[in-house]
């Protein structure tokens, strides 16, 4: 098996050879052919996640190295551990990648996101740089159809975080607003399911003209810049003087969730789903007398992920830009996602 793996973080990645694994139990090897790469890969890569104030989330606290990230998988199951379904052999599907324990309360409730002891694949368990893959059940090979593999493979990320982000937003009309901070892929990839989940017109600001671009491709009502001292004021100019009804931050630094917390509407909702990292100061009495809502959103469920595979099967919604380049280039294409030349989703092909 050949996988391109962290010997030492931040450092590049190494094309490692070893023996085909062997599913055990109710495990499912997966032959894999596309895997995408996200953003949190090269938090993982460099090997802590910024919790501001100068602390930091080690990944040494869950990994050790070698270790293999990928957690946008798509691939064809071609064995079965001695207690697995055999009848899984053949099934091409996405990897479902956020895997609980399996046996603890949460786990029991179908609520694997809040596994206090998870085995997600690409950051906890080896992932999808590589040629192969291990999954522990057959359940969490998600059918994709007749989707493109590569777009396929960006669901079970950008694509189910973007659609989970979107379900917890109240209830909207098409008068109301909704605020979306950062056109990267996940970015992008919500503006296009938006139309799918609310009614109300979609506001993007990025940095980058080429994504603000992408964006109104993608169906935005309008993009702009708002990280300037007058952002706010541009909001609420280009939504027609009335404030966004609710904002997705899909950056996470301390500047773009001020933007979100100031722009939105009295009662408003944010939802803080990019994982920059940072800390941000908020006014307790603030969040009262302003009756807004600040929650956070990660990833999403096996169940959310069926649920976004049959939008994206039905040709409801607009399919973020896919581009698909070979593995061996991996460490110019981590290259290239740090420098921020990477407009929508890169996905490589072993």
């Amino acid at each position: 098996m050949k996988s391109y793996q962290i010997t030492a973080f931040g450092r590049p990645l190494e094309l490692r050879c070893t023996a085909e694994p062997e599913p055990q139990g109710t495990e499912v090897l997966v032959r894999i052919e596309r895997a995408g790469v996200c953003h949190s890969d090269l938090h993982i890569w460099h090997g802590y996640f910024d919790l501001g104030g100068g602390k930091r989330f080690e990944m040494t606290q869950r990994m050790t190295l070698p270790f293999t990230l990928g957690h946008e998988i798509v691939g064809e199951v071609i064995a079965v551990g001695p207690d697995g379904d055999r009848a899984a052999i053949g099934r091409k599907g996405i990897v479902h990648p956020w895997i609980g324990c399996g046996s603890c309360p949460a786990c029991d409730a179908g609520e694997e996101l809040r596994c206090p002891k998870p085995r997600t694949i690409g950051t906890r368990r080896d992932g999808g740089y590589s040629d192969h893959v291990l999954v522990p059940h057959g359940r969490y090979i998600v059918p994709y159809g007749d989707l493109e593999p590569g777009l396929a493979a960006t669901c079970a990320c950008s694509g189910l975080t973007a659609y989970s982000a979107l379900k917890k937003l109240p209830r909207m009309t098409a008068e109301d607003s909704l605020l979306v901070i950062g056109a990267g892929g996940v970015g992008l990839a919500c503006v296009g399911l938006a139309g799918a989940v609310t009614p109300a017109r979609v506001i993007v600001s990025d940095v980058g003209a080429a994504k603000r671009e992408a964006a109104l491709a993608q169906g935005a009502h309008a993009a702009l810049d708002a990280s300037g001292p007058e952002g706010r004021a541009e909001i609420l100019e280009t939504a027609g003087g009335r404030p966004p009804r609710a904002a997705i931050d899909f950056v996470g630094s301390p500047e773009t969730l001020r933007l979100a917390m100031e722009a939105v509407d009295l009662g408003g909702t944010v939802v803080s789903v990019g994982l920059y990292g940072g800390e941000l100061p908020i006014s307790t009495a603030l969040l009262p007398l302003r009756q807004i809502t600040i929650r956070g959103s990660y990833v999403g469920s096996l169940e959310e992920l069926r649920e976004l595979v049959g939008i994206m099967q039905a040709r409801k919604v607009r399919s973020v830009p896919v581009r698909t380049r070979p593995m061996a280039e991996v460490n110019a294409i981590l290259a290239d996602l740090e420098a921020g030349r990477i407009v929508g989703r890169t996905v490589m092909a072993p």
